[in-house]
């Protein structure tokens, strides 16, 4: 029987292979969520360089932010990542949840870059 930390791995491989085979020319934005925090970031498939990324560890957020790990935290970092991303010229991106299930804070993050601009 394989372990937590092993069945994550596979799900987030999966995931990154269906992203990779259907992404074409849009941006990956990725998801990454901590006990504590939550950041995102949208990667450059070709490179792999992170064109823009926030967190809930921003200054722009932290002061008005109550905890990192929360809903608002993760609406929070959503709206500030779609602004950044249509400063840049991208309007159009691929979800990368990882291993993570859509629900909670990725999916309210990713509810918040839909209402700010980003499609995907």
């Amino acid at each position: 029987m394989l372990s937590a930390t092993e069945m994550f791995k596979r799900r987030k491989m999966r995931n990154r292979a269906k992203i990779n085979r259907s992404a074409g020319d849009r941006k990956r934005l990725s998801v990454f969520r901590s006990s504590k925090n939550i950041y995102a970031q949208i990667i450059n498939l070709v490179d792999g360089n992170t064109v823009v990324s926030a967190s809930s560890i921003d200054k722009e957020l932290k002061s008005s932010l109550k905890t990192g790990a929360d809903k608002a935290a993760a609406q929070a970092v959503g709206r500030l990542l779609a602004l950044r991303g249509i400063e840049k010229g991208l309007h159009k991106v691929v979800f990368d949840r990882g291993g993570y299930m859509y629900h909670g804070r990725v999916k309210s993050l990713a509810d918040a870059a839909r209402k700010f601009g980003l499609r995907f």
